[in-house]
């Protein structure tokens, strides 16, 4: 039986050279992503901002609840092509995307180091990644010895994950980049007896497969969960479960892995990710996590 502690845990990502939460305030966020600024919408941000005067190279403008979606608004000096940035010993390029995102997620960062040191003493470690987006987080971990599956339903996602590959040096880094639908995937993986030591989801609130496959997390969180389960044994190390933008409490998921890991003892822990503001050190809570390690 897992043991699980209810008491929550903040993994915190710290201002770095390459990226800094700067500013956050009135529903925005100013951030450094490389050399440039840029302000995006964060409903979080419910206090007042350090300073008024925000310089930006771009911003994003959602449009209206009833519209959805938004678009940038960018000074010419920011590359359409996107910009190199550097995670540890990963190169990847970072771009404004449709979606408001930049093609990485910086509050993962205590995530990546969280799974180092969990697998830091296993040789060639096996490691999948569902919904692994542009593969940063493949990369971190494969730069530290793990052997890695990534998975992404996004055939743009998995091409940008390969080209960030060849751009850290590490097309030879023993990866499989699978072009899926990750519960699919993952259930086959089941029915191959395939097993991880660690696994890494990410799931959005809302997805598409390659095939059309409709992704609702509420709706199918809990077999894909069941899934991972059944793919980590007693030698097993970690798992770890993040959500975003869902009203969700992470005591939820981790009674979620408290039912599908109770067969793999060890610990489940929750918690939430934040990034902390360079301007006053205040914390802008971003996900919600539960984490699994023996």
């Amino acid at each position: 039986m897992a043991e699980t502690s209810t008491a929550p845990i903040l993994m915190i990502s710290e201002p770095r050279s390459d990226y800094a939460l700067v500013d956050s305030g009135l529903g925005r966020k100013l951030e450094r992503y490389g050399e440039f600024h840029f302000i995006r919408p964060e409903p979080q941000a419910m206090w007042a901002p350090a300073k008024d005067d925000w310089q930006a190279d771009g911003e994003f403008i959602p449009a209206s609840d009833e519209d959805g979606g938004g678009r940038w608004h960018l000074n010419a000096n920011v590359p359409e092509e996107g910009w190199q940035m550097d995670w540890e010993e990963v190169s990847f390029t970072a771009q404004c995307t449709p979606f408001r995102h930049l093609a990485y997620f910086p509050d993962m960062d205590p995530v990546w180091r969280w799974f180092r040191g969990n697998l830091q003493d296993l040789e060639s470690p096996q490691m999948m990644n569902l919904f692994g987006y542009t593969g940063v987080g493949t990369l971190a971990l494969s730069a530290a010895g793990a052997n890695l599956v990534h998975v992404d339903a996004s055939k743009k996602s998995v091409t940008a994950a390969r080209d960030n590959a060849a751009l850290s040096g590490m097309t030879e880094r023993p990866i499989r980049w699978i072009i899926d639908d990750a519960a699919k995937f993952a259930a086959r993986e089941v029915r191959r007896e395939r097993r991880y030591d660690a696994i890494l989801m990410d799931p959005p609130k809302y997805g598409r497969g390659p095939d059309g496959e409709i992704w609702r997390l509420e709706e199918h969180l809990a077999g894909l969960v069941e899934d991972c389960g059944k793919l980590l044994d007693g030698d097993s190390r970690c798992m770890f479960l993040t959500v975003y933008a869902v009203r969700m409490s992470a005591l939820a998921l981790g009674s979620l892995l408290n039912e599908k890991l109770s067969h793999l003892g060890g610990t489940i822990e929750v918690g939430e990710l934040a990034v902390r503001e360079e301007a006053r050190g205040l914390l802008l809570p971003t996900a919600i996590f539960a984490r699994w390690s023996a």
